[in-house]
């Protein structure tokens, strides 16, 4: 379980992050509007994966290639907005709202925008739900004063991972079968697998909130 006010990630000490970092840091560019950035990155990504249902062989593979693309841009705003407001020291008063809500919308915009892209919109909601629960789960621990928790199995960076790589081979798969098998198999990995991750949250911070309970007694 990992645990903690802030989200473990890697990439946060590579070089080409910090230095990404720094230089917006530098301009007048603040954590609040790549927070914002990054809905407009999820709304291309679901866009690209909607319209894909209405094309076959290269042009879909087309829109499938750009939708991965502006999923990781998600992503890289997601990374940027907490490295300035953060190690920037550029962070406003509002920063906690834009830090978390874009990132729900993001979620629904995505897979349900995917679950169009494949004629099974119910499959995208699904995992859209199940995301935004994850969220929901991670910040009600916090509410009741206990660490984040941001564990998996289908945490935002495995959700938009899964998303990807799908995104990347659907390409393939569109110019030589003509068919989103891939794409139907990611969003029922990412709906189930979100499903146990807020399971497996819930699970932990109800265990956690009896500790604390039996430590207050």
């Amino acid at each position: 379980m990992e645990t903690g006010d802030r989200r473990p990630l890697a990439s946060r000490n590579t070089r080409w992050a910090q230095v990404l970092a720094r230089r917006m840091t530098e301009v007048s560019v603040t954590p609040n509007s790549i927070s914002q950035m990054s809905m407009v990155m999820a709304a291309l990504a679901g866009a690209a994966f909607w319209l894909s249902d209405g094309t076959i062989g290269g042009g879909r593979a087309v829109l499938l290639i750009a939708a991965a693309l502006f999923c990781q841009l998600r992503l890289l705003c997601n990374l940027l907005d907490g490295m300035v407001a953060v190690e920037g020291g550029k962070g406003e008063a509002d920063g906690p709202f834009w830090n978390e809500f874009p990132d729900r919308i993001a979620d629904i915009l995505i897979f349900a925008g995917a679950g169009y892209g494949i004629a099974n919109p119910g499959l995208g909601w699904a995992a859209a739900v199940f995301a935004v629960l994850t969220a929901y789960v991670r910040e009600l621990g916090r509410a009741t004063g206990n660490p984040s928790d941001f564990g998996g199995p289908m945490a935002k960076q495995h959700r938009m991972a899964v998303m990807t790589v799908a995104a990347l081979l659907g390409a393939a798969e569109a110019v030589l079968q003509g068919t989103s098998l891939l794409l139907t198999a990611a969003l029922w990995i990412v709906a189930l697998g979100a499903f146990l991750t807020a399971l497996r949250r819930g699970h932990n911070l109800v265990r956690q909130l009896k500790k604390s309970n039996g430590l207050a007694r």
